[in-house]
């Protein structure tokens, strides 16, 4: 059977319903994942766009199998497509690299005196969550100038519970010290209210209630109540008038793509109550020669895939699936999501924002390409490589003599560090301290996994150290049969000293090293450092996981639930050495006898 007789029967199997369709390459990976209302008509695009297109070209060549599943609705295969984009990261679909969960400010419910504190994560704590804020930096910022307004406690629960005194935010005037009696339970009630609708967005109301309050005390002549209750609105109106945005009351997210070069710059500006919360930018890879529409539709149906979006969503592009996003969100959301693209008004002015941001962006990564490009093909030319790697990979081995010994796989590709794709290894069962053992067992399960899983290898895998590492690098490549990967040790010099690393590649019997302010030693450093950084990361979390769980085995009746309990509500190790007997009774489980036997546990002399 010929090439086209082949298609044409593949294209014949396929159904003419609305749906979701997979290509699988001869190893079974999805390359590609798409949406069609007729799957069978999308199908055959996709082979005639071949001829005249150089990526669905290149995509065709690969199809061996093509999957298809069929929905009830477009809104149905839009949320389909969107999770199997996700879940197999297909290398011909616009892809989102967003690994990361978005910050909020908490204020808690579950105290007499609710704290506002910093929060990532789920959402399973009693309270109000305020956000999302585009950084952490930016939930710092807010943090930082909330204690200045209102003196609203954000210190743990364990912290407050524990003091015998003021501490250093009371005496700088930044808490109004509640953990010690400093301030009555409906004052600071009122400070928490205060608080709540700044962060709702709700200063005009706030500001009113305050000026009110400071000319009523001025004419009673309480005056110094007067210049505080004037400071306080007059800071409330300095961050009104920087984060203030004109005709944006409510909760909106703007959105904006622009294109050039091939690269595409999306971003995000976050005004929630009528607040610029700050904005964000993402770079979307596999977007060369896809349309700005269709780069930004891909884009918002996986970033809202784990987000929870705004009542309103404002784009620079019109969608040609707007109203099935608009469903999917509406759905997801149990309430109104629209979605708009302003030609006029504000909203307009919001959009223009966010483009100049995306061009300011884009122009500065298509500069930083430039020169990682250049750090990439200066490397293949140092290590006479056929062509710049598109994917390296680097292992490092951390542990503090032979304690918890952990080691790191970093992954870089062509826009520099893939962070969603690293991993880390806790090595078992080897004689403490023995990095080539280490090395061998990481090595071996790492790739052992990718070859099982028929999952893609890099094109050069680096190790932490010299010739000793490389060939145990050599001997796990060998056992695993796995060939057309190069390999390469990278050895701190004689002096230790950065610029003067030696070099180690298979097959030659001495190092070598480049000049300092070579590209390509540049890019190698950058690339073993983050493995370094992860590796130390790594056992440091392991080391104190190890200690603290031990600190609490050797007491008779802390059985693992109990331990759980202890470590949660106290915060840690730290806390419970910090607590009392009776503070201790109070976790569930824990009763007078066995408190004080932890509290023995902490207190005698040989763990003074």
């Amino acid at each position: 059977m010929t090439e086209s007789e082949q298609r044409n029967a593949l294209i014949q199997k396929m159904p003419t319903g609305p749906g979701v369709y997979q290509m699988v390459d001869e190893a079974g990976v999805v390359v590609y994942v798409g949406k069609a209302r007729n799957i069978r008509n999308r199908i055959r695009s996709h082979f005639q766009n071949a001829d005249t297109d150089a990526k669905t070209r290149a995509m065709v060549r690969q199809i061996h199998d093509i999957h298809a599943t069929l929905t009830h609705t477009e809104t149905e295969a839009l949320l389909l497509e969107s999770n199997l984009i996700k879940r197999h990261k297909p290398r011909y679909n616009v892809l989102l690299r967003d690994d990361k969960s978005y910050p909020y400010i908490f204020l808690s419910r579950n105290h007499d005196y609710p704290r506002l504190a910093f929060h990532r994560g789920p959402q399973k704590e009693k309270g109000r969550y305020f956000g999302p804020y585009p950084s952490a930096g930016a939930v710092r910022e807010t943090l930082k100038l909330m204690q200045k307004i209102f003196p609203v406690r954000q210190c743990e629960d364990t912290f407050f519970a524990n003091r015998s005194r003021p501490c250093l935010q009371y005496q700088i005037e930044r808490c109004s010290g509640p953990c010690t009696g400093e301030v009555d339970e409906d004052t600071y009630r009122e400070y928490v209210r205060q608080a709540e609708l700044f962060l709702a967005g709700r200063n005009e109301e706030l500001d009113r209630e305050l000026t009110e309050r400071m000319e009523q005390a001025a004419a009673e002549m309480r005056f110094e109540e007067a210049a505080r209750l004037r400071d306080q609105i007059r800071a409330i109106r300095r961050v009104q008038e920087h984060q203030h945005v004109s005709g944006g009351n409510g909760d909106h997210d703007v959105i904006a793509v622009r294109m050039e070069a091939g690269m595409a710059c999306v971003q995000v500006f976050f005004i929630r109550g009528g607040r610029n919360l700050g904005n964000r930018g993402f770079f979307p890879s596999h977007t060369e020669g896809v349309p700005p529409e269709a780069v930004l539709q891909a884009f918002l149906t996986q970033f809202y895939d784990d987000k929870p979006v705004p009542p309103s969503v404002v784009v620079n592009r019109p969608l040609e699936e707007k109203e099935a996003l608009e469903e999917a969100f509406a759905e997801r959301m149990e309430r109104k999501v629209t979605i708009t693209h302003p030609q006029r008004g504000e909203k307009r002015h919001w959009v223009a924002m966010a483009e100049h941001n995306a061009d300011n962006a884009l122009q500065r990564r298509i500069s930083d390409s430039a020169s990682l490009e250049a750090r990439y093909q200066a490397l293949a030319d140092a290590l006479g490589l056929e062509a710049p790697p598109e994917r390296m990979e680097c292992f490092d081995i951390s542990h503090t003599r032979g304690e918890g010994t952990v080691a790191s796989c970093v992954v870089f590709d062509r826009e520099g560090p893939r962070k969603s794709d690293y991993r880390r290894f806790n090595i078992r069962d080897i004689e403490p301290g023995d990095d080539y053992a280490a090395m061998e067992q990481a090595l071996s399960r790492r790739y052992g996994r990718l070859k099982r899983e028929g999952a893609p290898l890099p094109d050069l895998v680096i190790v932490d150290g010299g010739q000793g590492q490389l060939h145990v690098a050599e001997r796990v490549f060998e056992e695993l049969q796995i060939s057309g990967v190069e390999l390469l040790g990278v050895s701190k010099g004689p002096e230790r000293r950065p610029g003067e690393e030696d070099l180690w590649q298979p097959g030659q019997a001495h190092a070598f090293s480049l000049d300092p302010h070579a590209k390509a030693l540049h890019l190698l450093q950058q690339i073993r450092d983050e493995a370094h950084r992860f590796a130390v990361s790594g056992h440091r979390q392991r080391r104190s996981k190890a200690r603290r769980e031990s600190a609490l085995d050797g007491i008779p009746g802390v059985g693992g639930k109990r331990k759980k309990a202890l470590l949660s509500h106290f915060g840690g190790l730290k806390g419970i050495r910090a607590a009392g007997v009776e503070d201790l009774q109070k976790v569930e489980g824990i009763s007078r006898s066995l408190a004080e036997r932890i509290y023995a546990e902490f207190h005698s002399g040989s763990n003074g």
